[in-house]
């Protein structure tokens, strides 16, 4: 099941590749751009990026082009490109595009991204960036040995509120001597109700008239067509989709990782778990993330609460729990308000701090401490940017992205190293030097997952 180390090499894009292509898009152009995956959070991603008045959109590329959900973006752009095989795009079309925005299924996030980087294209790829440790680690190599790519990944809150806040309160010394977090994601957006007593993949269905199962299924292993995996279900199955934790973990601990420098744990342990199988994730579940001292940081412990009979325990005064209207809808719906929602309690060694997910702001608990260091709070400067253009504007060279495959794909694998403990339900002791578990051999061969279906190979071999 392990998968040796290695980079992507396309043998025929070195002779697609020149200079040109290489280039930032020119300050004042627009970013021309291709559009992976228009449904659903893809068609946000367009308005989005519309938005900006920064991009042109020349090239779709969806499996499912008959969908009713993707008919929207297609009417906005009659005369783009259209393509089913995102491996097509490249291969055919790179020439007459500066970037690609992905908002496709996880597993199909890695060799999109790969692609991208070999062709010389900027990408935005919606977040989890990818679904198994070892291909975070192919994508950041990657990126590193294509330093002109821009990469951003879609955890929008990094452009917002809570990013220069953290970064702000964190250089001032506010936040200091964190030793524990809690994260939670507990009302009932992406959660299923599959019969976690099930001893077989689910039964096929009538596959939609015109789409591309192949290319839906990519590397992974071959299933047959099931309604349970398309239109976001896959979120909740092992092979395709990362889970609540990745889901939502990318929203909640993205600033907490980023700034508290935590890198990757030594100890990853499931403390609770209701509904373990083998097929997809539990209905909740309560995962233990251990990190070391580092750079004059005590150890933190990091734990994660999902699931909507999974509450965690909140500090005395935590108060009402603030619900951000900015969170996206989804084809499951808008998140709904609930008594607990998704959000964080960080624990300092003067101040306690409770936030919620995506851009929301950092509050000081109690408020009677919070008066008291008013004060002595530093200004925080307003972003100058949203996480759309930010990405466009680092295309064009006026910008760095705030997001990229270096910073994103280790926190990606934190959550990769969660859900192998999820999926074991056990506990596990890591070695961030080695990058391999040091208890369990089986959870080692999870960091790759299984070999990649025949003629997706290329993706994963040097």
């Amino acid at each position: 099941m392990g998968m040796a180390a290695g980079a992507l090499a396309l043998g025929s894009v070195s002779d697609v590749l020149n200079a040109a292509e290489k280039k930032a898009a020119p300050k004042g152009e627009k970013v021309k751009v291709a559009i992976i995956g228009i449904g659903n959070r893809g068609e946000q991603l367009v308005d989005d990026f519309q938005r900006t008045g920064m991009v042109e959109v020349v090239a779709l590329c969806d499996v499912d082009m008959q969908g009713k959900h993707t008919q929207k973006v297609q009417g906005l752009f009659p005369n783009a490109k259209r393509f089913t095989d995102f491996r097509e795009l490249f291969e055919k079309y790179s020439t007459q595009f500066d970037a690609v925005v992905a908002a496709t299924p996880d597993h199909i996030h890695f060799p999109i991204a790969m692609m991208a980087l070999e062709y010389g294209k900027h990408i935005y790829l919606e977040k989890p960036m990818c679904r198994t440790f070892h291909e975070a680690e192919l994508m950041m190599d990657s990126a590193r040995r294509h330093p002109q790519v821009v990469t951003q990944v879609g955890n929008q809150g990094h452009s917002e509120g809570n990013y220069f806040q953290f970064k702000a309160w964190k250089e001032a010394g506010i936040i200091r001597d964190v030793t524990a977090v809690t994260a939670h994601m507990n009302n009932s957006r992406r959660w299923h109700k599959f019969d976690a007593g099930m001893s077989r993949p689910p039964k096929a269905d009538t596959l939609p008239a015109g789409m591309d199962w192949d290319v839906w299924l990519g590397a992974c292993p071959w299933h047959d067509y099931s309604d349970k995996y398309h239109y976001g279900d896959w979120r909740c199955w092992y092979d395709f989709g990362m889970g609540a934790l990745g889901d939502w973990g990318a929203h909640i601990l993205d600033t907490v990782h980023e700034f508290l420098d935590l890198g990757l744990p030594y100890e990853v342990t499931m403390k609770y778990c209701n509904g373990h199988n083998d097929y997809f994730y539990p209905y909740s579940s309560t995962i233990l993330f251990r990190f070391g001292a580092r750079q004059g940081m005590p150890p933190c412990d990091i734990t994660w609460y999902d699931g909507v009979d999974n509450l965690p325990p909140l500090p005395a005064n935590y108060g009402q729990s603030a619900y951000n209207p900015n969170i996206p809808s989804t084809n499951q719906g808008s998140t709904p308000v609930a008594e607990l929602n998704p959000g964080k309690i960080i624990y300092g060694g003067d101040l306690t701090f409770k936030g919620g997910s995506h851009g929301s702001t950092l509050e000081i608990l109690p408020s009677a401490r919070a008066e008291a260091v008013k004060a002595h709070l530093p200004e925080v400067p307003q972003s100058p940017s949203n996480h759309y253009e930010n990405f466009l504007l680092a295309c064009q060279g006026r910008e760095k992205a705030r997001s990229p495959f270096e910073i994103n794909g280790v926190l990606s694998q934190v959550f990769c190293l969660g859900v192998i403990a999820q999926r074991l339900n056990t506990q596990l002791f890591f070695d961030p030097r080695t990058k391999q578990f040091t208890n369990n051999a089986f959870a080692n061969a999870l960091l790759s997952g299984m070999p990649p279906r025949k003629g997706w190979e290329e993706f994963y071999r040097k």
